[in-house]
């Protein structure tokens, strides 16, 4: 079987990795000729995950035609450039391409979810869908380090069909139904990550942190439940499990651009000093938005927002939370 990966970064290149190594033939697509030149060449990314050999059966190309054809296309793209690359594969899906999606994030001009801006770009199915989310830093599942993860689909038999692809015994995959949930999950802990990140950028420890998680997760869950997600969805591996992966590791990127802002470092700056994405910051963008749109209280999105665009200083935006009206701790502020 062929599956084909749009996008070579880090995320990409692991999980192109991941399925060569079951015997799969993998199809990498790198938008940079060069970048697809060197790995067929060499074995390697020359960017992203550089030290790993990837297995013989990943080759790589520029050309999105190449990708096909084949019954599995991987999307590994960063949020804001899916609409884009959809479009481009338009012309290519037939009646037998499913699509798994590894991208995190909300669509800042539509507030769209993953799922929803394939729909839309390519008038794809829904049910042809499935997305994967979970504490997974790339660096690790390279390494073969034990990982869990989800893979969620509104047809349970696609996201099955999908375990027992992905599955390996150093990646353990599980299912849900609850789409909405785990995409919801995925995206809004990259904000929170920021926000753990500012905490360690300004020199507080545990209690600080553990505090922004919990009711950073109370957050993420007020948002999805009022979108239709299952509440349990965010005790899993996509909402609690990546929350804790995401705001604590040395990998991530989103609590370290967090970091760098808490130690007095500008936006621009940070952003300018690194190669990959940092999803969180244009979803916190996102999340304001769709808080707004339900009338919803997301305290904490809300001072990442105002720390990352307003200039506010981060000193100011904790004692701001500090001193919010105590209330009940679980208090939804919704209907459930």
């Amino acid at each position: 079987m062929k599956i084909s990966i749009v996008g070579a970064g880090s995320w990409g290149t692991a999980f192109a990795s991941l399925l060569a190594k079951k015997g799969f033939e993998v199809v990498l697509w790198a938008r940079n000729p060069e970048v697809a030149e060197a790995i067929n060449r060499e074995n390697r990314n020359p960017f992203y995950l550089s030290s790993a050999v990837l297995p013989a059966k990943v080759r790589a190309t520029s050309l999105i035609e190449n990708l096909f054809p084949t019954k599995l296309i991987v999307l590994a793209v960063p949020s804001h450039a899916l609409r884009e690359v959809v479009e481009k594969l338009t012309p290519f899906l037939n009646s037998q391409v499913k699509i798994l999606s590894l991208t995190k994030g909300i669509e800042e001009k539509t507030g769209m979810r993953m799922s929803e801006v394939i729909v839309e770009a390519a008038s794809f199915p829904l049910e042809r869908i499935a997305v994967l989310s979970g504490p997974n830093h790339a660096e690790e599942v390279i390494e073969e380090f034990p990982s869990a993860t989800v893979i969620a689909s509104v047809s349970e038999q696609l996201s099955q069909q999908l375990q027992e692809v992905v599955f390996t015994p150093y990646f353990r995959v599980y299912t849900n139904t609850d789409l909405i949930g785990v995409e919801i999950g995925g995206a809004a802990k990259n904000v929170i990550a920021i926000a753990a990140g500012i905490s360690d950028g300004l020199g507080f420890g545990d209690n600080t942190k553990a505090s922004l998680l919990t009711r950073g997760l109370a957050e993420i869950a007020r948002l999805g439940v009022a979108l239709g997600a299952k509440p349990l969805t965010f005790l899993g591996l996509a909402g609690v499990g990546d929350l804790i992966a995401t705001a604590t590791s040395k990998h991530s990127r989103n609590r370290f651009v967090g970091e760098q802002i808490g130690r007095g470092k500008s936006l621009k700056e940070i952003l300018n000093s690194m190669r990959m994405v940092a999803e969180g910051v244009k979803t916190t963008i996102s999340l304001k938005k769709l808080g707004e749109k339900l009338g919803l209280s997301l305290p904490i999105t809300e001072e990442v927002y105002q720390v990352l665009f307003k200039g506010k200083d981060p000193r100011r935006s904790v004692e701001d939370l500090m001193l919010r009206v105590p209330t009940d701790e679980a208090k939804f502020e919704i209907e459930v």
